[in-house]
């Protein structure tokens, strides 16, 4: 298992445009079929930089910092699913591109989820991972819970409650620095900002509308992942109609940081189709 590269501050490969009112970060970077990237709450697009390089090349990737999130600009809130599509669509208008293959991670797996029903005409394929629908009451009730964390609670107790959901008990052991930088990101998030991003995430579910997805689509998830849990992948696989389903063995919800080759290889032969 690899590290989870951590960028920080100004990169060369930074652009940002205007999307609405909205300065967003972005990167830009290769050639070939166009895959945008969406990460996850509380997070920013270097999470996707292990991916990105176990791909090595023969894609065009685009990845952003979500609204509220990374270097990207922060509206305190209130903020809606419908808003955070519309970002990566008016990205897409800024950047002339008209279709695109399309990865979305946990929250970002939402948002990839409502651009393929609002926005289905601009995707090729959609891949889906560690992300939810279909959330039971008790799951529910469970994700309330840690939204009142986020919206009350100090920055970083979020992070730190939710370490050992997240990573594997080898890569906590094996990557304490990588650990740290992750937290220290997570507190700088901005509280507002990150409260109305995970509002987003613990209260959308777009599971009756799944069956109108048309676009291929891959769906994957750890074995371990609680929040985004296997019981929720089968759902959006059987919804899905000719969808692809994997399931990572023995991993939780951080398969970014801690499988990143296996997630290019997927990737990479579910894009060739």
């Amino acid at each position: 298992m690899r590290p989870m590269p951590q960028s920080e501050g100004v990169d060369a490969a930074d652009r940002y445009a205007t999307v609405g009112t909205l300065r967003l970060r972005y990167r830009d970077e290769g050639q070939g079929a166009v895959l945008v990237l969406v990460h996850g709450v509380g997070s920013r697009l270097e999470s996707w930089d292990g991916v990105v390089a176990a791909l090595g090349g023969g894609f065009r990737t685009v990845r952003l910092d979500l609204r509220g999130h990374g270097l990207s600009d922060k509206p305190p809130g209130p903020c809606s699913l419908e808003a955070m599509v519309g970002d990566v669509a008016g990205l897409l208008d800024v950047l002339g591109i008209a279709r695109c293959h399309l990865a979305g991670f946990s929250l970002g797996g939402l948002i990839a989820q409502g651009f393929a029903l609002w926005h289905g005409e601009r995707l090729d394929r959609l891949v889906l991972l560690s992300t939810v629908a279909g959330r039971t009451d008790e799951e529910r009730a469970r994700v309330a819970e840690r939204l009142l964390v986020v919206d009350q609670g100090l920055p970083g107790d979020h992070f730190r409650n939710s370490l050992s959901r997240w990573f594997t008990d080898a890569y906590l052991a094996a990557h304490p620095d990588v650990i740290a930088r992750a937290e220290a990101a997570n507190k700088a998030n901005d509280p507002k900002a990150y409260a109305a991003a995970y509002r987003v995430l613990a209260t959308s579910d777009l599971a009756d509308r799944l069956p109108a997805i048309t676009a291929p689509t891959l769906v994957a998830t750890g074995e371990h992942d609680v929040g985004s849990n296997t019981r929720m992948a089968r759902l959006m696989h059987e919804r899905i109609a000719g969808s692809v389903l994997h399931i990572f063995p023995g991993m939780k919800h951080s398969i970014l940081a801690e499988v990143p080759d296996a997630i290019a290889d997927r990737l990479r032969t579910f894009l060739a189709g």
